[in-house]
């Protein structure tokens, strides 16, 4: 599993959490804790593993419709927030969607040759 990216993600998740379902609620919400345990599985299946590149870069829709824009509007909410709340990640991420991408047929499959 791809643990940086992960690491992002539940950041991402806690700011949203913690600005939209409020400061008493236990971070996460149900809702949100379940959206971080849909998202580390699919990460974990991720056939580009340590070198996934960013959703908006990348060529596979893992999401299902509905945790797919869960995932954009927690995006849209907590990107801008990641400069003043967690800046290195948040420049490691932009840094990360500037690499180039393999196409999915590109990548090597675990198989016999």
């Amino acid at each position: 599993m791809n643990a940086v990216q992960f690491g992002r993600v539940r950041h991402m998740v806690d700011l949203y959490c913690r600005d939209h379902h409020g400061e008493a609620a236990p971070h996460p919400c149900p809702d949100c804790a379940g959206f971080l345990a849909y998202a580390e599985c699919r990460l974990a299946k991720c056939p580009y593993g340590q070198e996934k590149p960013t959703c908006s870069n990348c060529p596979i829709h893992c999401y299902k419709k509905a945790p797919r824009e869960f995932a954009k509007e927690v995006m849209r909410y907590s990107g801008p927030r990641m400069m003043t709340r967690h800046p290195v990640l948040a420049l490691l991420h932009v840094l990360d969607g500037r690499r180039k991408v393999a196409h999915p047929k590109e990548l090597k499959r675990g198989g016999p040759d």
